[in-house]
């Protein structure tokens, strides 16, 4: 079984935060796939490799700024043979979000500039309904700062979800799921 459980028949990660390292993560299920490959000949572990190879820019630039834990999740954890991309959050200081220092620090060391949650920097992909922000365009990875906010997700009954909450249920059924933990 290894650091992480076996998807549960719906394809999910069973409820519970799953603490791993990128180079763990690079090993696991998650990218190489589960049981035998015979039975799962479509699953993409060599796009599921390189959205992780992304992820670990990303985080460790989160890292180089202070930030210690990545909670990751998305169709990256679900039994999808090809995930669109990863989604993540990580929590930090309102005040660094609110002056802009967050942005500004990481941006100094990404040589994108990716490092916005502007949404009118958000721009269309082909095929995808959803614009997106820039650093899902060059890393097909989307990371957000969770600081107590909502996240524009709602439950069942339509109530706002903070981060926590939203990443650890799924969107179409809100049947809870796991989430991995990135200790940065």
């Amino acid at each position: 079984m290894g650091l992480l459980p076996s998807f549960s028949d719906e394809g999910l990660l069973p409820p519970g935060d799953y603490a791993l390292t990128i180079d763990q993560l690079r090993a696991s299920e998650l990218v190489l796939g589960f049981g035998e490959p015979r039975d799962h000949p479509t699953w993409d572990a060599a796009w599921r490799e390189n959205l992780v190879d992304n992820l670990a820019i990303l985080a460790s630039q989160l890292s180089q700024v202070g930030i210690k834990e990545l909670f990751v999740d998305g169709s990256f954890v679900e039994a999808k043979d090809h995930p669109n991309d990863i989604d993540g959050y990580f929590e930090c200081d309102p005040k660094r979000i609110a002056s802009g220092d967050l942005q500004r620090e990481l941006n100094l060391l990404d040589p994108h500039k990716i490092w916005t949650w502007d949404e009118t920097l958000r721009r269309p992909y082909r095929g995808y309904p959803k614009k997106q922000l820039p650093m899902w365009h060059q890393y097909r990875v989307e990371l957000y700062p969770h600081c107590g906010q909502v996240c524009g997700i709602k439950d069942a009954a339509g109530n706002d979800l903070m981060f926590p909450a939203a990443f650890r249920t799924c969107r179409g059924n809100g049947r809870p799921k796991g989430i991995v933990r990135l200790n940065l």
